[in-house]
């Protein structure tokens, strides 16, 4: 296991669509370890193999220790409900900053386990939220990219105070 360098934005690499998972082996299995650690240390709930400049479709996600770590590839939503819900986003690439983001309040996703299964989970509340925003990261939708303008450049500004600080 290990902690990978993270790509801080604006990195061009955070906005390109990411490849499926074809190989389940144990570079994956070793992938999504090393993730885990990545995300841990930076420190984070949710991170994508993009975030370290792998442009593979795999997620690692831990919420809190009730909920354990959950690794999904090939992750997309299948269902969005009509409800929305606002909730504080961040990102790993762009830590210092949050922001409230409007998605749908439940989502459906279907994806792949670690040995390729596939399975598909409900979920809504800060998970809901978790799922839509690093798919959105997969698809190269970077998070303030779902701000106004108005509230992204502000999010941009501050950031790069915080690296002028740095």
């Amino acid at each position: 296991m290990a902690v990978l360098p993270l790509l801080r934005f604006p990195d061009p690499r955070l906005r390109l669509a990411a490849a499926p998972v074809f190989a389940f082996d144990a570079a994956l299995r070793s992938l999504a370890d090393d993730l885990r650690d990545t995300m841990r240390a930076a420190p984070g709930i949710g991170i994508t193999a993009c975030h370290v400049g792998i442009a593979q479709r795999l997620v690692v996600l831990e919420l809190g220790p009730e909920t354990g770590v959950r690794v999904y590839a090939n992750p997309r939503i299948v269902w969005a409900s009509g409800e929305t819900a606002t909730h504080r986003e961040g990102s790993v690439a762009m830590p210092g900053v949050t922001e409230e983001v409007e998605r749908p309040a439940r989502v459906r996703i279907a994806y792949q386990d670690l040995t390729g299964a596939a399975h598909e989970e409900e979920a809504e509340g800060l998970l809901a939220v978790c799922h839509q925003h690093e798919i959105d990261q997969l698809d190269g939708i970077f998070w303030i990219e779902r701000l106004s303008r108005l509230k992204r450049d502000r999010a941009i500004k501050k950031f790069e105070k915080l690296l002028r600080r740095a």
